[in-house]
């Protein structure tokens, strides 16, 4: 049963986070806007266009990276300045104990948690994609000039297909120099297309080859059929974004397509599995961090200390500084492949929830 201090506790804790959540959103928008504002002249898009089409999703982006960040400083203010007021004695000196106390905590971290994952999974991919859409729109000349550069594609589509493009535009979606290749499971080469340019078709959602020249090869080295042309649609089983990922690819997928998506890049033997991985994982661990973090400040903050709330407010923002930076520091790591993804996305986790426990249960056992 949520009873009133129940009530007052959740108030505390969500109003604190919206206050929180809201002041750091107009500070991220105030220099955000006042950085890019020449990219936005030179783009020709005005301020107010801006504001709608890029920052709401500017701000999911943000409101979710920074979340578990702002709830343990949060939860670290609005509890020490019950503290400070000896509400936490009176609550506890009534007869409730430290975990009974704790209940309405653990009821709007969980929810929040709930909510994190979804938009994480889910709501984020999509979000990031216009928010993508919009940023490259306002590159500067030589950071354009970089992502419109055609470039060279050799990979593994399938555990038998192979294809080769000697030049490939992202902007146009055409390539120039087309090679593909089909092997049998003897690795017997059983077809082969070339062209002299591949588009990708948005109509009906094919590959159209200009000049192409096509045979089949028995398994036993026969040639079994020769067709060359002016055009030839093709059905293959990927997308130009997945012909040439971009560096963020990841963040605009949401979980099954990201999944899909890391298994055909492990077949194909990219260098980025890890950084995929990292993005993966993270959409599960950062909500966790959020419980995790809750406590963390409750056990922190729900004894009275010389210095009061500045004092906590300082272990708080220490110990969230600790917490990005260390998480940050093993992503770099693991995209290196020196850890493995998951280690290094739950390990923070793991070791804050270690000391959690120990502050918690100390706390509790007071």
């Amino acid at each position: 049963m949520i009873t009133i201090i129940d009530r007052y506790i959740i108030k505390n804790y969500i109003g604190t986070l919206l206050f929180m959540l809201v002041l750091l959103i107009a500070i991220f928008l105030v220099i955000d806007v006042q950085g890019h504002y020449q990219n936005y002249a030179d783009a020709g898009i005005t301020i107010m266009t801006s504001l709608k089409e890029y920052y709401p999703f500017y701000v999911i982006w943000a409101a979710n990276i920074f979340a578990s960040i702002l709830v343990f400083i949060s939860v670290i203010y609005f509890t020490s300045r019950m503290t400070n007021n000896t509400e936490v004695v009176a609550i506890t000196s009534s007869g409730a104990s430290f975990f009974r106390f704790s209940r309405p905590y653990l009821i709007v971290a969980l929810m929040i948690m709930v909510t994190s994952l979804g938009i994480n999974h889910f709501l984020l991919p999509w979000a990031n994609i216009k928010k993508n859409e919009f940023q490259v729109m306002t590159l500067s000349g030589r950071q354009k000039a970089e992502y419109m550069a055609n470039q060279q594609i050799s990979s593994q589509i399938s555990p038998n297909e192979y294809l080769f493009v000697n030049s490939y535009s992202r902007q146009s979606k055409r390539g120039t120099g087309f090679l593909y290749q089909k092997f049998s499971d003897k690795r017997q080469l059983v077809q082969e297309i070339r062209a002299n340019d591949i588009y990708w078709s948005e109509v009906d959602t094919t590959y159209v080859l200009n000049s192409y020249y096509e045979r089949t090869i028995s398994p036993e080295g026969k040639v079994l059929s020769l067709n060359n042309g002016t055009t030839l649609k093709k059905q293959f089983s990927f997308t130009p974004d997945e012909l040439l990922p971009e560096s963020y690819v990841a963040e605009t997928m949401n979980t099954p397509e990201l999944t899909k998506f890391i298994k055909q890049e492990r077949m194909k033997g990219s260098t980025n599995v890890n950084n995929y991985l990292n993005e993966l994982f993270q959409r599960t661990s950062s909500p966790v961090a959020v419980v995790i973090l809750t406590f963390l400040a409750l056990s922190l903050s729900s004894t009275k200390k010389r210095g009061g709330l500045g004092l906590n407010l300082a272990i708080g923002i220490t110990c969230a500084f600790l917490f990005i930076f260390s998480f940050q520091a093993l992503k770099i790591v693991s995209a290196k492949g020196a850890i493995a993804s998951w280690i290094a996305v739950w390990l923070p986790n793991l070791i804050f929830g270690i000391v959690t426990l120990i502050l918690y249960l100390k706390r509790a056992f007071a």
